[in-house]
Order: structure tokens, then C-alpha cells, then sequence
């Protein structure tokens, strides 16, 4: 501040120099004048600001396994306090506490048990983001320089990767055919890909020639498309760097020999949909919890099988809420069985419970188990087999499995999303009725 002081009285006495006897100043001296003082002025406005740390938007990047993903970071707050949002489309995932200090950024996001410590260094932020996971507590470099808008070459020439794509991989495990969905706008693009388990969440990123860099980061995913247009037009590349595959526009995919995706409503059985289902597990106030109890006797119910660690378990939580706030006095009941990362009581339930908070949720939420493999399966012995969550149950008044949902299409996957929030709302409605 010393040295922004000094250069404005030093702008002052020249101007004052320049002066003639009758007070009169010469034109060009006194734009000059004009010039630097307000630009004086907007530095100090800037570093007064920035003072009581970072604020705005950011372009970050987090470092996987050697890869850059690419994503849009803000911070606003006043003075110390501060909080800070993962952009997702158009979406923000806001931290729940924060403070921002003398260049130093501390946030954290309490329904994903994770944290963000970033220190300012000429002029770019530099840290660590780190969440507690299956595996311990991952940590990843995190870089952020102070937004650009992209400098966009009108002479450019990009392939066209906008429109509707079928999806193969190479995956070992899991669904290995998939849709994908974007938009393009010069090099700039957009979209998801829907898997059975849910879709990937805003990809954004840029077109270059026939080469494609999409990334997204949320919070919990950090994923990194990259692929080029071949001349036969269909998309070859890899997911996260090691994962292989293939796409081909929707038209045309049969013809190539792709598949269809499964079928998030086959996914995930029962071994005897006639049989009454059941659970008992402990809410997050340690009460023992039954679909015997009363109050789901004679209630049609939606049991969510979840944690507060997947993002579409996010996403389905906003629209089982718009269900339960609409049915509930017609006789809906919902319940969410927990199956958290770490197995430590507490701090499960008090993740469990920011899920909720976050999503105002109303229903029961219960923890279940962990995520450690074949724990679904050892909880909830009715079900036929398990591979991902969200996996949502719906019964009928009677508790018995009328049927059983793979995943979620969230806000990222606008077609999908509608068409399956209309779907199931169909199938509440039978499921009330009766019918």
C-alpha cells in the first residue's frame, strides 16, 4: 500500500507542475492524470480485496495420476469467512465452511468429508484438495489462476463432435456400453455420458482439429475424456488415461456392431419379487428402524440404496424429495439406506447427516454399512446381485418389489433426467394406486 500511496501523490505533484499561472492544465496532462490515478485506484481496490484472500472466479486444475482434469472454481465471502464452489455445468457444489485469509484458502465440504487448503503465490492459487475415500484419505495437487475468458480463433477448423453418440469400452468391470450426449459451439464443448449407474456430470471443455479434451470434477469424480475423429467419423480415445474406447453416432452405431447400454430397470433383481421386503438398520440417532414398523405399514415405500460419496446419489436425492414432499400424504414413504466409506460410526453418521442437510431431506435416513465389496449384498440378502449405486427399490403398499432402478439421470443429462423423473412418477402413482 505504501508504494500505490506513493505513486498517486507523485501523479499529483505533476499535475500540480504542470499547472500555468492561471490554474489552466494542458490537455494531454491532464488525461494522463486522469489515466493513472483511477488505475492507481483500481489496484488499490484490487489489493484492498484480495487482502482478506482470493475472491472470484477461477480456473483450476487437479492433478490425477498424472493428469490434469480441468475445472471452474469460485470464492466469495467477506473478510475471513468464505466459501467456495466446484462448478458442475451450471450447477455449484458450495463448501459448507471456509476461511480465506492473508492469501491462504481453507474450505471444506462436509457431505463429501473432504477439504481444500490452497495458499496464493503470485497471483495463483497452489494446494491440495483432499477426501477421505474406501481406500484412506486421497490427496491431489490443486492449481488455480484467476478466470480468462478462452481466446477463440475464428479461423479455426474443428471436427464435429456435437450430437448423440453410442459409447463402447474396454472396462474389466461394470457396463461397458454407454450413451453420450454434446453440444458444440465452435471448439467449445459440452454434454455428459450416461452409464447405467448415472451420468458423468457437466463434461465441458474444447474441439481442436479432430482432437477432443472434455473434463469434470465435482467434488468426488475427476474425469478426463480425451479422443480424436477418425476418418471412418466415429470418436476413438480414453477415459482417465486408461480406459479405451470407441463411439459412433447413434444412427449408426448398430451397423457397426455396438450394442445397446442395459437397461437401468433389468441392472440390479430380486431373487423373489413376491416376497415381502425387508431391512433393519439404525437412523443417524441411533434408533433401530424397520419396514415393520408402523409407520410404513400399509404405505407404498421407495428404499434408496446410497451413499453420501456418489454423486448421482446426489442428484437423486433433489428429485426424491419433489416426490416425498408431493406423495407423502397420499401414503409414500421413502427411506435411505447408507452405506458409507469409512465404518466409523460417527463420522459416518455425521456425513450421512450433512447429505441430508444438504438436500433438506425429511425421510428416514439410515446407516446401513460400508462400502466394502459385498456388503450390499450381505445387508440386503433379497437382492439378486448388486453393481452401483444408486440403486432404488420401490414396493408397493403390500412391500412388495414392484421395481427396482439402476442409477439416476441428473440435471447434467436434460433429455434423460425429464423423461425419467417423468417415468417414475408414473410409477409412484401405480405403486399408490394400487393399479
Amino acid at each position: 500500500m505504501i508504494i500505490l500511496r506513493f505513486s498517486i501523490q507523485y501523479v499529483n505533484s505533476k499535475f500540480q507542475n504542470s499547472q500555468d499561472g492561471g490554474g489552466r492544465v494542458g490537455g494531454e496532462t491532464k488525461m494522463a492524470h486522469m489515466v493513472v490515478t483511477r488505475a492507481a485506484l483500481a489496484v488499490w481496490v484490487g489489493l484492498a480485496a484480495w487482502g482478506s484472500g482470493p475472491r472470484g472466479l477461477w480456473d483450476a486444475v487437479l492433478a490425477v495420476d498424472g493428469r490434469e482434469v480441468a475445472f471452474r472454481f469460485e470464492l466469495k465471502g467477506e473478510g475471513r469467512s468464505c466459501r467456495g464452489a466446484i462448478l458442475d455445468g451450471e450447477r455449484r457444489i458450495w463448501s459448507t465452511s471456509g476461511v480465506c485469509e492473508k492469501g491462504e484458502v481453507a474450505l471444506r465440504w462436509s457431505y463429501f468429508d473432504s477439504d481444500l487448503k490452497a495458499t496464493l503465490r503470485g497471483g495463483k492459487l497452489q494446494g491440495e484438495y483432499s477426501r477421505r475415500t474406501r481406500a484412506g484419505v486421497v490427496k491431489r495437487g490443486f492449481a488455480a489462476a484467476p478466470f480468462k475468458s478462452a481466446v477463440v480463433d475464428e479461423g479455426e477448423k474443428t471436427a464435429d463432435f456435437g450430437g448423440a453418440w453410442r459409447i463402447q469400452t474396454d472396462a474389466e468391470r461394470g457396463a461397458r456400453v454407454m450413451d453420450g450426449r454434446f453440444r458444440q459451439s465452435g471448439g467449445e464443448v459440452t454434454g455428459t455420458i450416461q452409464r447405467v449407474d448415472g451420468d458423468f456430470g457437466t463434461l465441458s471443455g474444447r474441439a481442436r482439429g479432430n482432437k477432443l479434451r472434455l473434463s469434470h470434477f465435482d467434488g468426488i469424480r475427476a474425469t478426463l475424456i480425451e479422443g480424436a475423429m477418425t476418418e471412418k467419423g466415429t470418436i476413438e480415445g480414453t477415459m482417465d488415461g486408461k480406459t479405451r474406447f470407441t463411439a459412433a453416432r447413434l444412427e449408426k452405431a448398430k451397423a457397426m456392431g455396438i450394442p445397446e447400454p442395459p437397461d437401468p430397470s433389468k441392472w440390479v433383481t430380486v431373487k423373489d419379487p413376491t416376497a415381502e421386503f425387508a431391512f433393519r438398520f439404525q437412523d443417524l440417532a441411533g434408533r433401530w428402524v424397520s419396514l415393520a414398523d408402523d409407520r410404513f405399514r400399509g404405505k407404498a415405500v421407495i428404499v434408496t440404496i446410497m451413499g453420501s460419496w456418489c454423486p448421482n446419489c446426489h442428484d437423486e436425492a433433489v428429485f426424491l424429495m419433489e416426490l416425498y414432499r408431493k406423495y407423502k400424504g397420499q401414503g409414500l414413504e421413502i427411506v435411505a439406506l447408507g452405506f458409507e466409506y469409512t465404518g466409523e460410526l460417527e463420522r459416518d453418521r455425521e456425513t450421512l447427516g450433512a447429505f441430508g442437510k444438504l438436500h433438506g431431506v425429511t425421510y428416514p435416513m439410515l446407516l446401513a454399512g460400508t462400502t466394502e465389496d459385498g456388503e450390499v449384498l450381505r445387508k440386503l440378502p433379497q437382492l439378486a446381485n448388486f453393481a452401483g449405486y444408486p440403486a432404488t427399490i420401490y414396493l408397493g403398499r403390500d412391500h412388495r418389489v414392484r421395481a427396482v432402478h439402476a442409477g439416476f439421470a441428473g440435471p447434467a443429462n436434460a433429455e434423460e433426467h425429464a423423461k425419467r423423473k417423468s417415468e417414475l412418477g408414473e410409477l409412484v402413482k401405480s405403486m399408490l394406486t394400487g393399479r
